[in-house]
């Protein structure tokens, strides 16, 4: 296993996460459910851990595919600078997550703003998420770029 491929592993989780975690959350509040909150909390929080691991791999998958012919160091830097911002998000998601958990817990007068504001950063970051998943995959994906060529596929009708 290379660098490039424990990025791909990895890369995936934070997106999720986050992702999975806003569903999670806002099902919390249509429901009034503090313990599906609570959950969205904790995803939150794998989300925060598991960026870090997704974004120091990146590196390593940059050191891999560099070199590989067609790959453009611009999509690269691209994917990079929507990286930089996703993981600071998610920590910050990620860590203010871990604030609400313990302000539910001793009962803070404010747990429910600070429910909203965790809403709120979550919504926004998992905008960055669809920039920093999509110019990832453009990087060795041609076909989801912007300027991607159709080319028709011949048919065999014998």
């Amino acid at each position: 296993m290379n660098n490039a491929h424990l990025h791909l592993i990895v890369n995936h989780l934070p997106i999720v996460g986050v992702l999975i975690g806003l569903l999670v959350l806002m099902a919390g509040f249509l429901f009034k459910n503090a313990a599906v909150k609570l959950t969205a909390l904790g995803i939150f929080m794998f989300s925060g851990i598991a960026s870090i691991f997704a974004f120091y791999t990146g590196e390593g998958a940059e050191e891999v595919v560099e070199n590989i012919s067609g790959i453009s160091e611009t999509l690269i830097n691209t994917h990079e600078e929507y990286a930089e911002t996703f993981l600071t998000l998610t920590l910050i998601l990620g860590g203010l997550s871990l604030v609400g958990l313990f302000a539910k817990f001793v009962h803070f007068k404010y747990t429910q703003y600070l429910m909203i504001l965790v809403l709120l950063l979550a919504i926004a970051d998992t905008i960055v998420a669809k920039y920093v998943g999509t110019s990832g995959g453009e990087i060795r994906h041609t076909e989801i770029r912007n300027n991607a060529k159709m080319i028709p596929l011949e048919r065999n009708d014998d």
